[in-house]
């Protein structure tokens, strides 16, 4: 008996090496690429860096000055409409389709894929195609309006007003992912729920909000959570298609960072912006989570 406990303990410590092994490649990638800037910029954003010559402690000078700074404020102010308008959006649209595309009914699976097919293209070419879409001149989508409503549209992301609601629109391309996420959980919803709902006399629109949307709610928090912080992080987009323009109307907080850390080459002053951001994300998604226990229903809950 102990000779077997002997074996399996150093069976274990082989195993253990082993584990230690594989993983190595990953946990040096981790130290080196994700922890090791963290940390650095974490020091740099308490510095003055410019790459060229070595950082200057600084202290809260970077982070001061953003309190000062118009457009650190203009591109938190873009960025909070652009991500109340595309998250709130997204998901409405999201759960409406996935409603859609959750009945038994010929070609379902085709329109699923069509659905989710265009949150798998890169985000250049979309937003390449999306300029065009959205140009004044001759983009179709001023077309479509003046050929089969006589209304004459507006210049969408050349104009100040409609930048931002252009790119709201945009947003739902992606939506795919989402479909997929909300057909999942519709699925797995009993039916006993549905049948008994029946019984007691309940019609499609009470179904749908006393069964439906409380099931849904843990999916739609995952969503919410997710969106709100990919909102937040908007880049190509603005990068591509707008440069932040026109007069600032569309400089999103990423774009702002990049244009400090990569044009400026104040990377001090960007790793400040970039820790702002993570503190806002943070409170953010503290405030969700904190909500979560007065709207979000669970099974047996």
């Amino acid at each position: 008996m102990a000779r077997t406990k002997h074996k399996m303990g150093r069976q274990a410590k082989i195993e253990e090496r082993f584990f230690y092994l594989f993983i190595s490649p990953w946990l040096v990638g981790f130290f080196i690429f994700s922890i090791g800037p963290i940390i650095a910029s974490l020091f740099f954003s308490f510095s003055t860096y410019d790459v060229i010559t070595p950082p200057r402690w600084s202290g809260l000078a970077n982070y001061r000055g953003l309190l000062k700074d118009d457009l650190f404020w203009q591109s938190l102010k873009v960025t909070t409409y652009y991500s109340i308008g595309s998250v709130i959006l997204g998901i409405v649209v999201s759960l409406a389709i996935a409603l859609l595309l959750n009945r038994n009914i010929w070609g379902v699976a085709l329109f699923r894929t069509i659905f989710y097919l265009p949150s798998v293209i890169s985000g250049v070419a979309v937003s390449l195609l999306w300029m065009w879409i959205f140009n004044p001149d001759f983009g179709i989508l001023n077309y479509l309006l003046w050929e089969l409503f006589h209304i004459r549209g507006p210049a969408w992301i050349m104009s100040q007003k409609w930048v931002v609601p252009s790119l709201i629109i945009m947003s739902l391309w992606s939506i795919g992912g989402g479909i997929v996420i909300y057909l999942a959980r519709l699925q797995g919803i009993p039916t006993e729920l549905y049948e008994a709902a029946e019984i007691d006399g309940a019609g499609p629109v009470s179904k749908l909000t006393h069964i439906t949307i409380p099931m849904m709610t843990p999916v739609i928090f995952f969503n919410l959570i997710m969106g709100i912080i990919g909102s937040f992080q908007v880049f190509t987009q603005a990068y591509v298609m707008t440069s932040g323009g026109p007069h600032y109307a569309s400089l999103f907080y990423v774009l702002y960072l990049y244009r400090n850390a990569f044009k400026y080459f104040r990377m001090g002053y960007a790793s400040a912006l970039a820790w702002v951001l993570f503190l806002i994300l943070l409170a953010l998604t503290a405030l969700v989570f904190e909500s979560s226990s007065r709207w979000v229903y669970y099974e047996g809950g």
